[in-house]
């Protein structure tokens, strides 16, 4: 058990992204449908049990011939073959292809026996005594998927950790799986603490707050491979947070409390964390969101204390949880944003030792931080194309610097 840091010395963020990432690793595998399978990540590599396809299949519509039979067929010299019968998809032609004779074939139908190639329907011409004028020559395996042409039996087509895409499940059937080995989805509970916070679609009667909160969050989460178990509203009272924590420690994999993280009287939530496991981490040298606090109730399950302030909530998410989750669905640690470099059109200040989040706009090729940049102004962040970050390290942003901004949608 520890104690709170709020107050004391601040971290600095690159010392609490390392202990994140040391204390982090992905959950373990789970069945699914394939149905269920999209955007999961692969939990072992696949290896194909068949060869796809396991018949000979034609390419092409067209007539399946012995390809040494049309040597040298040409529109002034073609050569004449008799129709001997059709092959379909899944009505194969029975019996075998003879010097000189053609067996019509679409595209997908076995190809018979004897035959070795398939002339294209367009370099053809059928008389009516079923004679199939051939006008050009074909080398063998023409038009013709081989056995295993497309995947080969034993072969690994998709290995750990592939975020499986719509074109995967459609290999993964072909193969034969009905189901799937996926990293486990982390279960993440979102707690909302606050007497004066009403449910979003609830109206706000008098000094209440609608909580605009947990709805974003639950996105977030869903972004990046988790699953929302449950938001619990509770009331800011300590034994009501106690017991409703107590209650999720063996239920989630993730646990995001929102509010009470700060040093008032009513700010219950860095106690009860701090009593239920540890708290090694309360006060985070970061603008917006100082008062961060992050700690494990028990070894894996990590709990993140973030403030009540919307755009606080959603920097302070995105710095650390959302690269916990992420990693716990077997994704990569990295933002899921795209990032561009413009030249920055005013100077930013910050203070030497701190990380800080920027929204701003992109217009014409200049990057303009947006003036009014409270943490409660929800927003700014809605009006931002993106956001910067200035490191640790320096305390102004120079005008005329390229800066990397992070792309709020996505590519």
């Amino acid at each position: 058990m520890m104690t709170s840091r709020l107050h004391s010395s601040r971290a600095a963020v690159a010392d609490v992204i390392a202990l994140l990432q040391s204390r982090t690793q992905p959950l373990p595998g789970e069945v699914v449908s394939l149905a269920r399978a999209a955007d999961r990540i692969l939990y072992t590599a696949l290896v194909s049990p068949i060869n796809i396809p396991h018949f000979a299949k034609a390419a092409m519509d067209g007539f399946a011939v012995r390809a040494a039979d049309t040597s040298g067929a040409s529109r002034a010299s073609p050569r004449r073959l008799r129709c001997v019968g059709e092959a379909k998809p899944g009505d194969p032609f029975v019996g075998r292809v003879a010097a000189g004779e053609a067996v019509r074939i679409s595209t997908g139908a076995p190809v018979p026996p004897g035959a070795d190639a398939v002339v294209m329907r367009e370099c053809t011409q059928v008389e009516e005594n079923q004679e199939v004028v051939v006008y050009e020559a074909v080398s063998p395996g023409k038009h013709i998927l081989a056995i295993g042409e497309d995947v080969q039996q034993g072969q690994e087509v998709l290995p750990a950790g592939r975020r499986l895409r719509p074109q995967d499940l459609g290999l993964l059937a072909a193969m034969g799986f009905g189901t799937v080995q996926v990293v486990r989805q982390p279960q993440v509970a979102i707690v909302v603490t606050g007497n004066e916070l009403v449910p979003a679609g609830q109206p706000a009667v008098g000094f209440q707050t609608v909580d605009c909160n947990s709805p974003m969050l639950a996105a977030l989460v869903e972004r990046d491979g988790g699953r929302v178990h449950a938001i619990d509203r509770v009331a800011d009272e300590r034994s009501a947070l106690r017991q409703c924590v107590h209650h999720l420690v063996s239920a989630v994999d993730v646990i995001l409390m929102i509010g009470g993280t700060s040093a008032g009287s009513d700010d219950y939530s860095a106690q009860v964390v701090a009593e239920l496991g540890e708290l090694p981490i309360h006060g985070v040298a970061v603008r917006p969101g100082a008062p961060v606090g992050i700690g494990w109730l028990r070894p894996g399950l990590p709990v993140f204390l973030l403030p009540g302030q919307p755009v606080a909530c959603l920097w302070t998410y995105d710095l650390f949880a959302g690269g916990v989750i992420r990693r716990l669905a077997g994704r990569a640690w990295e933002w899921p944003y795209r990032a561009i470099t413009r030249p920055l059109a005013q100077e930013i200040l910050s203070v030497h030792g701190r990380v800080d989040y920027v929204r701003v706009q992109l217009r014409g090729d200049r990057v303009y931080p947006l003036n009014r940049g409270g943490a409660s102004n929800l927003s700014t962040a809605v009006i931002a194309d993106g956001f910067i970050v200035v490191p640790a390290e320096r305390d102004r942003l120079e005008p005329g610097e390229s800066v990397d901004v992070y792309w709020y949608d996505p590519a």
